[in-house]
């Protein structure tokens, strides 16, 4: 499935799950309902992907990705009025630093769904060692 397809699979269930909850519950509540949403739809979902930033082959930061999606795509759950820059900035700098083409930044505390898609744009000169894959976490 190309990534175009499967960002438009992971939207449905992501309106699926607005649809039915409406705005203003804690994001963790919308990741767990869409983690459900995605696995019922046969997708191979990662919750709370570790991502390890490294400088000069060295770690020099850790953070988590909300989700990873058949090992393709990342996803940042939001839920909040409105998505800013921020947010945008967040998502793109996860994807720099795991090699991940492609991700989707999801706000579900709006009136309205609110999602945008997003490609890395940067790509360092040196790619930096992959790190030790780390155990998946599921929701």
């Amino acid at each position: 499935m190309e990534d175009e397809a499967l960002t438009q699979r992971i939207i449905g269930c992501a309106m699926a799950v607005h649809r039915t909850l409406g705005p203003g519950f804690l994001e963790s509540v919308y990741q767990k309902a869409l983690a459900y949403e995605l696995q019922r739809a046969g997708l191979k979902t990662c919750c709370e992907h570790p991502i390890q930033v490294t400088y000069d082959g060295i770690p020099v930061g850790d953070f988590s990705a909300d989700m990873l999606i058949e090992d393709r795509i990342l996803i940042e759950n939001k839920a909040v009025q409105n998505l800013c820059a921020a947010h945008e900035v967040q998502l793109v700098h996860y994807l720099t630093a795991t090699g991940v083409e492609t991700g989707l930044l999801i706000n579900f505390g709006a009136e309205s769904l609110q999602f945008k898609r997003k490609t890395r744009t940067y790509r360092p000169p040196h790619p930096h060692p992959t790190p030790p894959p780390h155990p998946e976490k599921t929701c």
